[in-house]
């Protein structure tokens, strides 16, 4: 940004930039920005991320949160993680760190705006309700241009958010990805939602969640204080099982999910399947403002079409009993698309310090967005829905 706007921007030069630690800040100060129910970054998450060792010390993820003072408030505060490897952000840079160290550079560490391990997209800048966002900005600036890293990235903003970092950054690089979600269009339960369905479609979502119950499973929903030590054991059990199929472990201790559910309860819902009264297999999700959102999943069994109904249409079932406008079951998943999940943009915002990785990066995602773009078109294509509910 343009240093002379400074003076246009008002209010920046009362704002203070610190470093920020969430041990040492009362919950009910850095909650107070948070204003849309988002609950990846309440207090209680991220600080259990820290508490529990899913962060810092040698995770790669080392906690840099900035605070935005006015005086003596706290009027913004801004996620950050300087990262030493790219694991855990679902988006994939692997390619550009390769090649900036071939070409002799040093790619990490890098300094990461994002949400840990959580795909979702939400607010990053949080800030007190009349505060100029691109007096903010102005303020962080210094901060995330920092020497001491390769570059700073922002990572699944709203389309809103991205725009308003853009207007007042404009060396951001814009990066699109493809998400599936589900919306409430006025149905009034889960038939009323099938009956957009084309008759073919209709009649093979009936004939999924009907097969889960031949198999002798039943689905029970528990929330908040329901989730007792023995279901929150058993869910980690399943949780790591889906990790080690694809021969690593999951990224969060059991310590974290203990410390979800002593602290933000009233978030959690968790679907256990039982077979003849046995939990085999569950599926947790978050819920906040208007949305539900898919997280984490695992099972003890194998059975036909039981990752659909837990992980999908339990989540559809739920947000139309609540009144919930919005799923966002979790990243990728292009088999998400037959069963109602309509596809989207992401957005992430990348500031790279070096002038010619930033050039290459700004040249190849030119090209990528174009690809992207079809391949949400394309997929939206695929949609189930009848002709006339289009």
């Amino acid at each position: 940004m343009d240093r002379g706007v400074q003076g246009a921007l008002g209010s920046s030069c009362e704002l203070e930039v610190r470093s920020l630690s969430l041990g040492s800040l009362p919950a009910e100060q850095w909650d107070a920005l948070v204003n849309d129910g988002y609950p990846f970054v309440r207090h209680a998450f991220l600080h259990a991320l820290e508490e529990s060792g899913a962060v810092g010390g040698e995770s790669g993820w080392l906690p840099r949160h900035l605070g935005i003072w006015r005086g003596e408030r706290l009027v913004a505060a801004l996620p950050c993680f300087e990262k030493h490897h790219s694991f855990g952000e679902y988006v994939f840079d692997w390619q550009w760190a390769d090649a900036w160290e071939r070409a002799g550079g040093e790619y990490y560490p890098k300094l990461v705006s994002a949400v840990p391990f959580t795909p979702a997209t939400g607010p990053r800048l949080l800030h007190a309700v009349g505060e100029s966002r691109l007096a903010l900005v102005e303020a962080l600036l210094p901060w995330l241009e920092s020497p001491r890293v390769s570059g700073w990235h922002l990572l699944f903003p709203s389309e809103a958010e991205s725009q308003r970092w853009r207007a007042a950054w404009p060396a951001l690089a814009l990066r699109y990805g493809v998400q599936y979600h589900w919306h409430d269009r006025g149905y009034r339960d889960f038939e009323g939602f099938l009956a957009t369905f084309t008759a073919k479609r209709r009649k093979e979502v009936r004939r999924e969640r009907r097969k889960v119950g031949e198999q002798g499973l039943t689905l029970h929903r528990l929330c908040g204080a329901e989730i007792d030590e023995a279901a929150l054991e058993h869910f980690y059990r399943c949780y790591q099982i889906t990790y080690l199929e694809h021969g690593q472990r999951g990224y969060l201790p059991l310590a974290f999910f203990v410390l979800l559910v002593q602290r933000m309860p009233e978030a959690l819902m968790l679907v256990q399947v039982r077979h003849h009264g046995v939990p085999v297999a569950c599926s947790l999700f978050f819920q906040g403002g208007d949305t539900l959102y898919g997280r984490y999943w695992g099972s003890e069994v194998h059975a036909d079409c039981l990752h659909f109904e837990a992980c999908y249409y339990q989540g559809i079932d739920y947000c139309l009993t609540q009144g919930l406008e919005h799923f966002d079951p979790g990243t990728q998943g292009e088999h998400k698309i037959p069963r109602g999940f309509e596809p989207l943009l992401t957005y992430s915002l990348h500031w790279l310090a070096a002038p010619s990785l930033r050039y290459a990066v700004e040249t190849f995602l030119t090209d990528e967005r174009a690809l992207t773009i079809a391949r949400r078109d394309a997929a939206g294509e695929l949609l189930p829905f009848r002709r006339d509910q289009a």
